[in-house]
């Protein structure tokens, strides 16, 4: 069996990046040839049956010559989710969209019959709650995106949906599935919880916002076997039950992103957050902050503390339910909520906290922080004349 699916070749665009490569890793483990197609080569070391293709799915020429052979595509690349990364609206339109129909493209012209889309939940959510949502819920309206990113992940969801069933050049159809994944952790995630550290660590994740609101994550190990059971679903002797579906995939079980993030801090020795602010007010922040960049990025191009996008992605309710994904797909998550495997890794690295006699000095700073914020609030109420 191993033999023969060393034949079967699976590519993966974004393959450079932590989610493709455990993808590729773990397709590679079952017995496949794996392509994995980036601009960037993945940090981590290849295993037998692993290929790197260096290109960019903004060229198309070279999606082509990297697609000969292959007989499913799970198109993963991606720019412009988080930080500064999202203000380049040029770069996002890009490559999400631009690079996603370069990918269809290239999967009929080179034959390729089955193609897993990565997408995001945001392409239902804005600024309302969603309580266990399903695959029924509308598009969010265009207009209402509050970032390139969501919004172009959105055209590109329906771009791959709507190229389901077409001809290839040799008369074959391409079947094309959508899923949409929230947050995702794991030891050694390369985006989200390295900036989340990096705040934990300056004594900047002291402050809080929002109330018990909950939120979909997505452990790795169940990201991969989402992505292998799609593209399996797809194959005619499935009977392509996944072709043209979209589908909610997480670990299952809603979570507090607060409390999430503590057990993170917590485990690794640091204070939790317990200072609690308004969404509304943090909000309004995170407007600030976007407007300030947009005003000086041109000469000083720093890493937004905040934007409105991830203000509302974890400090509004919003999670999915998974029961189409356990139906179609038999996809069914492994690891719920455990972050053993990333405090493990953080422990590896070094960040453990280091108990230092600066007491006095971290309540002044606390005391400094405090006051600053009480004057940006009373500057804001009206003035008794």
């Amino acid at each position: 069996m191993t033999d023969n699916r060393r034949n079967d070749f699976q590519l993966i665009t974004g393959g450079g990046g932590y989610a493709g490569f455990n993808l590729g890793k773990k397709l590679s483990q079952q017995g496949y040839t794996v392509i994995l197609f980036d601009i960037k080569e993945p940090l981590w070391s290849m295993l037998e049956g692993m290929v790197f293709h260096k290109g960019n799915i903004t060229n198309l020429d070279e999606l082509e010559t990297a697609f000969k052979g292959v007989s499913c595509v799970y198109h993963l690349a991606s720019y412009g989710m988080s930080g500064n990364e999202m203000f380049n609206k040029k770069l996002i339109e890009a490559v999400n969209i631009s690079g996603t129909q370069n990918v269809i493209q290239a999967c009929l012209t080179q034959n390729v019959c089955r193609l897993v889309y990565t997408s995001t939940n945001n392409v239902v959510f804005g600024t309302e709650e969603i309580i266990n949502g399903d695959e029924s819920l509308p598009y969010l309206p265009v207009s209402k995106f509050l970032d390139n990113y969501s919004k172009t992940k959105c055209l590109a969801e329906q771009k791959v949906l709507a190229a389901n069933n077409l001809n290839t050049a040799n008369g074959h159809k391409l079947y094309t599935c959508s899923l949409r994944l929230p947050g995702i952790y794991g030891p050694g995630e390369q985006r989200h919880l390295p900036r989340v550290m990096s705040y934990i660590e300056r004594g900047l994740y002291v402050v809080t916002y929002g109330e018990e609101t909950l939120q979909d994550f997505l452990h790795v190990d169940n990201l991969v076997q989402a992505h292998i059971k799609a593209g399996d679903a797809l194959r005619p002797e499935r009977s392509s039950v996944a072709a043209g579906q979209t589908y909610f995939i997480s670990d299952g079980k809603p979570v507090n992103s607060v409390q999430f993030f503590n057990t993170l801090a917590s485990e690794l020795g640091y204070p939790e957050a317990k200072f609690r602010l308004p969404v509304k007010l943090v909000y309004f922040v995170a407007i600030v902050i976007e407007l300030v960049y947009f005003l000086v990025s041109s000469l000083y191009n720093f890493q937004p503390l905040l934007t409105r996008t991830e203000v509302c992605k974890t400090g509004i309710t919003h999670y999915f339910c998974i029961t189409k994904a356990r139906k179609d797909l038999g996809y069914c998550p492994t690891v719920q909520n455990d972050l053993t495997g990333v405090v493990k890794h953080f422990k590896m690295a070094g960040h453990m906290h280091q108990v230092k006699q600066t007491s006095l000095m971290y309540y002044l700073v606390n005391i400094i922080i405090a006051i600053i914020i009480a004057s940006i609030l009373l500057s804001f109420l009206p003035i008794a004349r």
